[in-house]
């Protein structure tokens, strides 16, 4: 029995202590929702498998200052090590993400990185106003130098990342005491940290992480979809197939796909746009685009609404992402072909539509005025039948028409049609 005791204690240490790594996380993109739900899962996966630390390795130009805050609390209260790395080479921690670094148990970054530009933006990229700027920047002051004083970073240079978009290399920023080392890789980096103590939960943790194993946590299905999502141009994409969508589905009812893909892509569009806080104004007048566009198809005024239906899109989508949004903004070269596409399309359903009311009709009665036909009898205004497409018709005309002539179809009513001589 006792040995089968020993036997169990060792396979339950060797277990442990394979599951003693440390976990790796990574992010290159916006702080948005998406990387909290991220880093947090990443978190949570750490704490379970008893890893000895949590590496971030981030690159990102900024993002949501809820999601940072959100971010934050989970690296604060996690009794692991945690350490933010900005990485690779040329890489960025900045705004929002030059905050979630300098909060760390362990700032590190890769030669040629830079962190700081910190200053509060608004949701659409743009600067505040005075008033609400103030509010905005000494509310962030005051975490960033709480953060400060807990990790025993300068106060003053990560103040000044927010109040006059301080940019630091990586050398400067550990030369300043913004960040504690500069690593070429993550070997690098844990033999660096490996050793060093850090105050964690009320305790005093040495990292013993030299040598140690990754365990990398990936984005998972539904995190990849939605990170997917915040992009801009995705965003830009699933409004106008949603747009699309549902005018097909207004113009031919009953088709049912155009309708239905058109409203799940509205819908993740809108999830999207909201994600990304675009500007609502842009919104607006890319849907006023869409509208004058069916109304010169509803009522064709040769191009004058459309053209009005051009301007508007084009405004709408170049200001609905700012150029300095982290999310980044939608470029030119996939606006004017969209544009360009979008009004060749609706000019193109306005004028087949209005050669369409033009023609002819092609089946019933009224398809019948005006064919020829041969007198298959004699034919007066009491009667007679006509040979027509193969059929016999029942005729009437004003004047008499000989057997064998050819007639005209002046009028159709019911089987009978009212004819003259050609």
């Amino acid at each position: 029995m006792t040995r089968w005791i020993v036997l169990l204690s060792v396979f339950l240490f060797i277990n442990l202590k394979s599951e003693a790594e440390v976990v790796v996380v990574s992010w290159n993109d916006a702080i948005t929702p998406v990387c909290g739900d991220y880093i947090k899962r990443a978190i949570d996966t750490a704490e379970r498998r008893n890893s000895k630390a949590i590496v971030l390795v981030l690159d990102t130009p900024g993002g949501l200052e809820t999601s940072m805050r959100d971010i934050i609390k989970e690296i604060s209260n996690t009794h692991l090590p945690f350490i933010v790395f900005v990485y690779p080479k040329g890489a960025r921690a900045a705004s929002a993400g030059a905050i979630i670094t300098v909060s760390s148990d362990i700032a590190a970054m890769s030669p040629m990185s830079n962190i700081g530009s910190a200053s509060p933006v608004s949701m659409q990229g743009r600067d505040i106003d005075e008033t609400m700027r103030k509010k905005v920047v000494n509310d962030m002051v005051a975490f960033v130098k709480s953060i400060a004083k807990e990790k025993g970073r300068n106060q003053d240079m990560i103040e000044k990342m927010v109040t006059e978009s301080m940019n630091l290399p990586a050398e400067e920023a550990v030369e300043k005491g913004v960040v504690d080392l500069i690593a070429t890789d993550i070997d690098d980096l844990l033999a660096k940290v490996d050793g060093k103590k850090i105050k964690k939960s009320g305790k005093e943790i040495e990292l013993r992480t030299k040598g140690e194993s990754l365990y990398t946590v990936e984005l998972n299905l539904k995190e990849s979809i939605l990170k997917i999502l915040s992009n801009p141009t995705v965003a830009y994409f699933l409004l106008m197939i949603g747009f699309y969508g549902i005018f097909f589905e207004l113009y031919n009812p009953g088709s049912i796909i155009p309708g239905t893909a058109g409203a799940i892509s509205l819908a993740l569009a809108l999830y999207s746009l909201n994600i990304i806080s675009v500007n609502w104004l842009g919104l607006i007048l890319i849907l006023i685009g869409i509208l004058f566009f069916i109304i010169e198809i509803m009522t064709p005024t040769f191009g004058g609404i459309a053209i009005a239906g051009v301007i508007s899109l084009l405004i709408g989508s170049i200001i609905l992402v700012s150029p300095d949004s982290p999310y980044g903004d939608i470029s030119l070269s996939v606006i004017i072909p969209t544009v360009i596409l979008s009004a060749t399309f609706f000019v193109a359903v306005a004028y087949f539509g209005l050669k369409a009311q033009r023609e002819k009709p092609k089946t019933g009665e009224e398809s019948m005025v005006g064919k020829e036909a041969l007198a298959h009898t004699e034919i007066d205004e009491n009667g007679g039948y006509v040979m027509l497409d193969g059929e016999l018709w029942k005729a009437v005309s004003d004047s008499n028409i000989d057997k064998g002539s050819k007639v005209r179809v002046l009028e159709a009513k019911g089987l009978t049609l009212k004819v003259e001589k050609v």
